[in-house]
Order: C-alpha cells, then structure tokens, then sequence
C-alpha cells in the first residue's frame, strides 16, 4: 500500500493564469524515499469539504535538481485543481505518497540518443522532467519538442524550456503548436492532424534515427500521433505514453458497455492487503468496480486517478474473475500474470479475491 507523508509546500508561484507550480519540501530523511526517475508522478491526497480528495500529478522537475515539483492547471469542476490555485499556499501541508510510474526509459550514456516528444497543455509536465533529464545525463543526446497549446500565454514552462533551448542550442529543437493564434505559419497553427503528422514526419522528424518517443496528452492526441508514426516507420515499442482525459472515445465507451454487460449481479469480495482480509458483497446496482465498492464500505486502500492510467490501486486476482474498463497503465504482461487495476475491475464471477500486495 502507498504511504502518504506529510510534505510542507516550499513554494507555489503561477505559471499561467490557471496553472500552478508547487515544490514541496522533502525532509532529508525522506530523499531515498523520495528518490525518482523522470517522468514519474506523485499521489497528493487532501481532505477538502470533508472529501477525501486524492490525485495524481506528474513531477516537472528533474531528478538532478534536487527538487520535487508539479504543476496543477485548473479545470472546470476540479475539486482539488480549484483549491490548489486558489487556495494553496506556502507553508500548507499536503499528503503525498512516495514517486511512481513507468513513463520512462533509462538513462543511456554510452551512444547518441535521439528523443521526439509531443505534449499537450498540461501535458508538458512529465515530458519537461524527461527533457532536462536526459539533455544533461546524456552529453550527445538530442531532443525535439512539439508542444500544442491554445495561446502563447497558456505555454506551461515556457521560459524554462526557452532557456533549455539556449543552454542546449544545437541538440534541443522546440515547435510550439497553437490553436487560437495564428504566427503565419500554417504547420504551426492548429491541433495536430494526420496531414499535418505526416509533413512532420517527411520534414522535421528523422525517423530512422529516432530512438525513443514521449508522448502525454488527450487520448484521441496521443493515439493519433502513435499511429502515424508507427505508419511513417517508427517501432512501435519506442512510443511511450502517458494520457489525461482517458475513456472519452467512442471505441472507449463501447468497450466499457461491453464490460459491463458481463458484470455479476452479485459478488462476494474478498480484498487480501498484508496481513489483513477485508470482505464485503457487492451488487450491480451500487457499483461497477472492486475499488469503490470496497471504499464504500470503508476499506482502506491505494488509489489516485480512477482512471486506469496511474496504476496506484493495482493488485492481483487470486481468485475468481474480473474484467477491465480501460487499462492504460498496465503492461500485457502484468494482466497474464493476473494483474488489475481494481478502479477499472468489473467482477464477472459471484466470488472474486484480490492481493494488493502480491
């Protein structure tokens, strides 16, 4: 199970006019704790309005900074979003669990490296942590930025990644993308698109010589650029991503009705955490997934998104049968071996028993 700590924030200053950036304090003897790969995330929990309000928020900073920071945009109806920019100040405390994720690769100093990565909106925040990451780790790697915003005021990190590009010249290249502002070139105007991929990818982007790709942003973004690339040559298995916004397709709605039509009527659970078992009966008509039917009768147990991205109330079916909603964090090897994300786990046997520490 993740433990929370309790962190002070160190600081918090606006980036944009509804986005924040906030650096915790991480005591010393918390750093091993603490220690993260770029691209990783961290599990910020707050009880607001008597709710307990968890979330999950990619680290911007770089494991060589010392430092450990997210930024949080503001979103229309965001419990915990609104508060951080409104109400969040120096010197609160927050919970926060321990760093996590999989978005990554290894740092790889012994050849040249080749990075393209893709971001949108708040999208930039583990891609910045990759980017800082790698250009200083890796003397002789290379980095193209294409970032997709509305304005040019809405550009999260903008003066950092200018002055990454000034530190970097030569090996950082960055093309801001913007959909309501028009520079006079048509490339660079607009949301990505497959005509406009495909330019990319016969003009700017040296595919043969691409070694890794980072994709975050909106689902329908992210599986669109995926797709071209792999079109244009590029390995399938050099396409990382992370998403925001998932389960809003049509081929994601389908799915999840499919899902649930197979659902239990009625399901005895069994949850297994450590030491202790935990059981309760679960109906249709109440809820579709393990993990808010077993916060709904009081267990205690890890979650942050609930959307099957960040993979924090992963466990182990033991016994019984489940089937997934969405799945965006898990590797196939992970569901082989029985693995699930208990937000997205819809029982489909009357008997289902869960290992969170397996």
């Amino acid at each position: 199970m993740a433990d929370f700590q309790k962190l002070v924030v160190k600081n918090i200053h606006k980036e944009t006019k509804d986005t924040v950036a906030v650096t915790f304090d991480v005591p010393e003897s918390l750093h091993e704790e603490f220690q993260y790969k770029q691209g990783q995330h961290l599990n910020i929990k707050k009880e607001i309005n008597g709710e307990d309000i968890r979330r999950s928020y990619s680290l911007c900073s770089s494991p060589i900074e010392n430092k450990w920071q997210v930024a949080i945009k503001k979103i229309n109806g965001g419990v915990f979003s609104t508060y951080a920019n409104e109400k969040l100040k120096a010197g609160d405390v927050l919970e926060v669990s321990a760093p996590d994720g999989k978005f990554f690769v290894e740092v790889d100093v012994t050849k040249p490296k080749n990075y393209i990565v893709f971001a949108a909106g708040s999208g930039i925040t583990p891609i910045l942590s990759i980017i800082k990451t790698h250009l200083f780790l890796e003397p002789e790697a290379t980095v193209q930025l294409f970032y997709l915003n509305r304005k040019v005021k809405s550009i999260i990190f903008k003066d950092e990644i200018e002055g990454l590009k000034n530190k970097y010249l030569g090996r950082f290249e960055v093309f801001y993308f913007l959909t309501k502002e028009n520079r006079g070139i048509p490339l660079l105007h607009g949301r990505f698109t497959s005509e406009k991929l495909q330019n990319l990818t016969k003009k700017v982007i040296d595919v043969p010589s691409v070694d890794e790709c980072f994709l975050c942003g909106p689902e329908e973004m992210i599986f669109l650029i995926r797709d071209e690339l792999v079109a244009a040559g590029l390995a399938k298995e050099k396409v990382h991503f992370e998403l925001f916004n998932a389960g809003n397709t049509e081929e994601d709605k389908k799915h999840i009705a499919e899902v649930l039509e197979h659902q239990a009527d009625h399901t005895e659970v069994t949850i297994i955490d450590g030491d202790n078992e935990f059981h309760f009966e679960m109906d249709v008509a109440d809820h579709d997934n393990i993990l808010d039917a077993a916060l709904a009768n009081d267990a205690d147990l890890p979650f942050a998104c609930k959307g099957g991205v960040c993979c924090t109330c992963r466990a182990k079916v033991i016994e019984g049968k489940v089937e997934m909603k969405l799945n965006y964090g898990l590797e196939p090897y992970e569901v082989e071996a029985g693995y699930v994300l208990t937000c997205q786990a819809v029982p489909v046997t009357d008997k289902v028993v869960v290992d969170f520490d397996a």
